[in-house]
């Protein structure tokens, strides 16, 4: 969570999510916002805000390379 008593973005802010490296995910994600707009306004200020972020992810399947989604552990690695 964020909160903030002042705002001001210089700029309109450009925002993206990603998740590096291989497999098939679910993912969803949320943000809850209080006095700020989802479409902010580059040189106003905002006051009070305060923003909570919420991300899930999970692998549903098997990855690249022999590494298992489940746990992460490689099954080519020898002992």
């Amino acid at each position: 969570m964020v909160r903030a008593e002042r705002l001001r973005f210089a700029n309109k802010p450009r925002t993206a999510v990603g998740f590096p490296g291989d497999g098939v995910r679910e993912s969803t994600s949320r943000s809850e916002r209080t006095r700020l707009p989802h479409g902010v306004v580059a040189g106003r200020e905002y006051r009070d805000v305060t923003v909570a972020y919420r991300l899930a992810t999970r692998l549903t399947g098997e990855v690249e390379g022999g590494r298992s989604g489940a746990d992460g552990a490689d099954e080519t690695a020898s002992p």
